[in-house]
């Protein structure tokens, strides 16, 4: 019964995936996590802590752990939001920039691999368009 559970399932691919994503980046010392939040800042400069902790579903006391690590290897800094000085803006650093087009191809290949398992493009936007359904 659970090899035909949906979640099961789920569970499952997700594994699979994150082993595969730690396999492609262990000569990076990437989790995906911090790939996430590199590649969401680098579209979305000066985003507020708390909508990259909820754009990516991570909780907010968690994401403080994820951003401490992330500044402290110099890719992500924090600065204080021009309009509410009470409020954290997330900022790539050019490092955290450089970085990231280092990954990129690396990403890519991942993604390539994942695709050509789910048997082509069409495949995965099926897959995704499934996926949406859970989530909304």
């Amino acid at each position: 019964m659970m090899e035909d559970a949906v979640g099961y399932r789920l569970r499952r691919a997700q594994l699979a995936v994150f082993q595969q994503f730690n396999e492609a980046f262990a000569a990076k010392d990437l989790r995906p996590t911090d790939f996430a939040v590199l590649l969401l800042l680098s579209g979305n400069q000066g985003l507020k802590q708390s909508e990259v902790a909820e754009a990516l579903g991570i909780q907010r006391a968690n994401f403080v752990a994820i951003v401490d690590g992330l500044e402290g290897k110099g890719l992500v800094e924090r600065r204080k939001s021009e309009t509410d000085r009470r409020v954290q803006a997330l900022y790539t650093t050019r490092a955290g920039c450089d970085y990231l087009e280092e990954l990129m191809p690396i990403w890519a290949a991942h993604e390539e691999r994942l695709i050509a398992r789910l048997g082509g493009t069409k495949e995965r936007d099926q897959l995704i368009d499934l996926l949406k359904r859970l989530c909304d």
